[in-house]
């Protein structure tokens, strides 16, 4: 399975930077992780191209209005797509400043809040892998979990 990280606009903060070159690099051990910056513009724009590139793709939007999970429930759900033969991919959708568009929310399997608080989606990114790693660590019994 393939984990497809979309997020709009590049880092400019140097110490996000580190951060998400830290998580790609610990996660190349346990995940196959694609990382692809779209051009950051108005919640509409960059909706539509995140839509566009995760086409045929398992999608879930990060998006404070979603769904808290318990890093045991993201887990558990790394392991349920893992095993489920039609999803080979999964589209993790960072949107522009705005947010995303009630249509992209819409037409994603879910939708992930990795907090109640509005996150710039420089730290939500760095969020993202650092959960993603600590689930691989998890699942291969390692103690950074703890």
């Amino acid at each position: 399975m393939t984990w497809r990280i979309l997020a709009a606009g590049k880092p400019a903060l140097v110490y996000a930077k580190k951060g998400i070159e830290e998580y790609l690099k610990r996660l190349t051990r346990g995940a196959k992780v694609e990382l692809v910056y779209v051009k950051a513009g108005s919640a509409e724009a960059v909706s539509a191209d995140l839509l566009s590139r995760s086409e045929g793709t398992y999608r879930v939007a990060l998006d404070e209005r979603g769904k808290a999970w318990t890093t045991g429930e993201f887990v558990k759900k790394v392991n349920a797509w893992e095993m489920d033969p039609g999803v080979k991919t999964i589209s993790l959708l960072i949107g522009a400043s705005d947010g995303h568009t009630e249509e992209l929310r819409e037409k994603c399997h879910q939708t992930w809040a990795l907090s109640p608080l509005t996150l710039q989606h420089e730290l939500a990114l760095v969020v993202l892998l650092e959960q993603l790693y600590r689930a691989y660590s998890i699942k291969r019994g390692e103690p950074y979990h703890r």
